[in-house]
């Protein structure tokens, strides 16, 4: 074993920390017979050597040494090892051709592609081991051995028949579901091989298997065939998890995996840490989590072969609410909080029917088990007017629950619990005891002002209590923060009656973030209209300083106070020639807002229509249209916009709506019906989601039923 380590040169390549001459010391730590010195080099393995899964010069020289390990039954934990060598020789460069265009990447990412090509070819030029290893003793390299096969191996038929082979004798049920995983694998990489695998998984989830095995076939159907799913899938798979919970030794409690990690990192008495081999690495809290994370729950990897199958499925929304629905009413807990987080997956992803879905995800905030109520208001928390089946036991759990009402964070502001903030984004005035305690606070929580905003004139009597804390505000360096959500909720209140107390702040701006300080005070003054008045003299004074942001925002302000469009109109245009795109496009929206009265700038927010940031073209098309109140020259400039950044079809949308443009057959009205017609959200990307992605897709939906006339009653939560 490791013969010619030393004759590699090490120290002349490097890792994800600097030279790679610490790794002849990792591949020797991973035969070590000291699971704490294994479980070390395999975390310098994946930290170092194969960092967030690059592959380097010395990940390349390991490859052999790593094979050398898999193959000798005295090593330990093996199985690990396969894993390794299944990551680092498994990238498919295929899946990011768009990525590698010549002309585009540099001289260090055309030698990152080609050290991921050595890599799969080294890896799968001796994927033949894996064929022995999927009888080895060792369960754990049984374990790994199907999915590296699947993964790596160049002859598919050949693994498939082993898989189907091995399943009858293989005595571990997680490896039998690994088998069957592995021919899922086979049947997306290998298309002339899905009809097959699928002929297989179809009589695997049909036939007297157990139902573990059963439940794995049918998520592996979803994902590689899902045309060959049994039409009545959702009620088989609801009978096999009823099985799997009848089974006996299942239990419906829910364990503590982070709990039971930490227990079995105590020390008995008499007993060091040192001497118990306590995970220290990442690596070894993973497995500590993994290995506490079965006990009590109704089979093996249950909760990954449904969030397999829920990915499978895709978009048959119907079919997976039903199927969520159905996990919601399992008496396993633990069921219960992953079907929590999947309806959130699903929800924000996927357009549909939710009403029995959310009811049952806001029956959970009555659970005592307090991980799977967080769970639900979480998961409530960004559905705003969608949530509003839940809005009883959102309130019954904000009532009950006044510990919760505010979260502290050790290094952040603290903020609104997400129960009290799912109630106030549905305007439900069962949120306002939690927003005046908060108010009270010596502390007030950042996200206050926004949960004021979405109540609307239930907030009413949160007035007064937010003119006096801004009345007491020192305004020293630090006012910004403690202003801000006093400033927003007096904003979205207009509450004209704390002018004076507006105008204070204003005045007093100190120069830290004062710039900030000013626009939240100018805004709240606008957002007063005629009720600010006293603070006119302080807004002429400051649209006497042109082409600043500070100018512009008084000019607005100005305007929703007096309405003298002769006073601001010279301070917006030249707002239009500002230096950052965002100020322009603060100029260009005032100037719009003035409607007719800036009839004369209509020749230059035409100019602007071909301006390269696309965002500005939009504003200056809707401006254009509210000054001259014709469309012909706007809507275009609107729907490419809509075809070329989904993230403006909201606003688009709003406007089309306004302007009555989208008669039958007309560009506009198509645009529109296609998204109607679309059952994935506009903005659902994959790999990662923003906490109003739902709310904004679902006011893009009434904006475009509106537009079409299409009026249904419902409308965003405001």
């Amino acid at each position: 074993m490791f013969a010619g380590i030393d004759e590699v040169d090490w120290a002349s390549m490097e890792h994800a920390y600097g030279p790679a001459d610490d790794v002849p010391d990792l591949l020797r730590g991973l035969a070590s017979a000291d699971p704490a010195e294994r479980e070390q080099a395999l975390d310098g393995m994946y930290g170092a050597v194969h960092h967030q899964g690059d592959v380097y010069a010395c990940t390349l020289a390991c490859i052999p040494f790593l094979f050398d390990l898999v193959v000798d039954p005295g090593i330990h934990d093996r199985g690990s090892i396969v894993e390794l060598l299944t990551s680092i020789g498994g990238i498919d460069l295929a899946e990011d051709d768009e990525e590698f265009d010549d002309e585009e990447i540099d001289e260090e990412e055309i030698e990152g592609a080609a050290n991921y090509a050595m890599a799969a070819s080294a890896v799968t030029a001796c994927a033949g081991v894996f064929f022995e290893l999927i009888a080895d003793e060792d369960p754990g390299v049984r374990l790994a051995a199907p999915l590296a096969l699947a993964t790596l191996h160049g002859h598919p038929a050949r693994v498939l028949a082993l898989l189907r082979e091995r399943l009858p004798v293989e005595p571990d049920e997680e490896v039998r579901l690994a088998l069957v995983e592995a021919a899922g694998r086979v049947a997306l990489r290998h298309r002339p091989q899905a009809g097959q695998a699928a002929d297989w998984l179809s009589r695997l989830a049909a036939e007297a298997y157990a139902p573990a095995l059963r439940l794995a076939a049918l998520a592996q159907l979803a994902r590689c065939a899902p045309d060959a799913l049994p039409g009545d899938v959702i009620r088989m798979v609801a009978g096999l998890l009823a099985e799997l919970r009848s089974a006996p030794g299942a239990t419906v409690g829910v364990p503590d995996p982070v709990g039971a990690a930490a227990q079995a990192d105590e020390p008995g008495p008499g007993e060091s840490a040192e001497e118990r081999g306590a995970p220290v690495t990442p690596v070894g809290q993973v497995r500590a989590l993994s290995a506490a994370e079965p006990t009590g729950r109704s089979a093996p990897g249950t909760a990954d072969l449904l969030r397999t199958l829920h990915v499978g499925l895709d978009d048959r929304v119907a079919d997976r609410t039903a199927l969520l629905i159905d996990q919601l009413r399992s008496p396993d807990r633990r069921q219960r909080i992953d079907a929590v987080r999947m309806s959130s997956g699903l929800i924000r992803a996927w357009r549909g029917s939710y009403e029995e879905l959310v009811h049952l995800v806001g029956a959970q905030l009555a659970d005592p088990e307090p991980r799977l109520a967080e769970a639900a208001s979480h998961v409530l928390e960004e559905l705003f007017g969608l949530a509003a089946p839940a809005a009883d036991a959102l309130a019954a759990r904000v009532a009950a629950d006044p510990g919760s009402w505010v979260k502290e964070w050790a290094s952040e502001p603290s903020g609104l619990g997400s129960a009290v903030k799912a109630l106030a984004r549905l305007g439900d005035a069962r949120a306002v005891p939690a927003l005046a305690a908060a108010l009270e606070r010596p502390e007030v929580p950042h996200d206050v002002g926004f949960a004021i905003g979405y109540l609307g004139a239930a907030a009413a009597p949160l007035a007064g209590v937010l003119r006096r804390r801004l009345s007491r505000l020192d305004l020293d360096e630090g006012v910004y923060d403690r202003a801000s959500p006093l400033l927003s909720g007096l904003t979205a209140l207009r509450a004209g009656e704390a002018a004076p107390e507006v105008l204070r702040v204003l005045r007093g701006a100190p120069e830290y973030r004062g710039e900030w300080l000013r626009t939240s005070a100018l805004r709240a003054l606008g957002s007063f209209g005629p009720a600010a008045r006293c603070a006119v003299p302080e807004l002429r004074a400051l649209i006497r300083r042109p082409g600043s942001p500070a100018a512009t925002e008084a000019a607005q302000a100005l305007w929703a106070v007096e309405g003298d469009a002769e006073a601001v109109l010279p301070v917006l245009i030249e707002g239009l020639g500002a230096e950052h795109a965002h100020e322009r496009r603060s100029a260009v929206s005032a100037l719009g807002g003035l409607g007719a009265h800036a009839a004369a700038v209509a020749p230059r927010l035409r100019a602007l229509l071909l301006h390269d940031e696309l965002w500005l073209r939009v504003d200056a098309a809707i401006a254009l249209w509210e000054v001259t109140g014709r469309t012909e020259e706007s809507v275009p400039v609107m729907l490419a916009a809509w075809e070329k950044n989904r993230h403006v079809r909201v606003r688009v949308a709003e406007c089309l709506a306004l302007m009555g443009v989208a008669g039958a057959g007309s560009d506009a009205a198509h645009v529109l019906r296609a998204e109607l017609a679309s059952v994935r959200r506009h903005n659902a990307m994959a790999g990662g989601y923003g906490n109003h992605d739902t709310y904004e897709d679902e006011k893009l939906l009434v904006f475009c039923r509106r537009a079409l006339h299409e009026v249904t009653g419902k409308g965003p939560t405001t």
